[in-house]
């Protein structure tokens, strides 16, 4: 079966030698937590959640750290009953990275994202921005949504793909449902 180009240019990115992944996440751990770049490292993967590379869309390397997302044990005096250690963030990585671009780049909107690496103390994911302001993307018919004064601040309000499956909307399977139905929501409201 004959592959496309950009099949093959994902078979190339999980193919990248150790050595060379490693002096990446070097150099991303030096750099700060939001960079922009001048274009995706996955190219293949980036196309695929909507990047193109014209005027308007902008890339930015976002740097997370890994654990520490539950509450510390208390060291004094507490009932044994009061001494939890709760989960407090109940958001994926993803959706934590979309938020921080979002609020580093207000002018920008989140398209999409997607995780480029890790290592034992942060993750590294890369965020596809849209500037809506932009000619370009407002004359564009497949991208001109978010240019609509509705979308704005998609990765606070929770209506990226990520924030939305992290919330229990978009299950990978149709039979694990998380939330409730539609319609126990309307019986709700009444």
């Amino acid at each position: 079966m004959v592959k496309g180009a950009y099949a093959l240019i994902n078979e190339a990115f999980r193919e990248t030698s150790r050595e060379e992944v490693q002096k990446r996440l070097i150099d991303w751990r030096a750099s700060e937590a939001a960079v922009v770049v001048d274009k995706p490292l996955n190219l293949g993967k980036a196309r695929m959640l909507g990047y193109k590379a014209k005027k308007g869309f902008v890339v930015i390397r976002i740097r997370l750290n890994r654990g520490g997302r539950q509450r510390s044990r208390h060291k004094h005096g507490r009932k044994s009953r009061k001494q939890h250690v709760r989960k407090i963030l109940k958001m994926n990585y993803k959706w934590v990275a979309e938020i921080r671009a979002q609020n580093k780049y207000p002018n920008l909107e989140v398209l999409n994202s997607y995780q480029i690496g890790k290592d034992g103390k942060h993750y590294f994911f890369e965020v596809i921005m849209v500037d809506p302001n932009r000619p370009e993307i407002a004359n564009d018919p497949v991208v001109n949504w978010v240019c609509d004064s509705a979308n704005r601040n998609r990765a606070i309000r929770g209506l990226t793909s990520s924030a939305r499956r992290s919330r229990g909307l978009l299950t990978r399977s149709p039979e694990s449902k998380v939330r409730p139905s539609m319609r126990a929501w309307k019986r709700r409201g009444k």
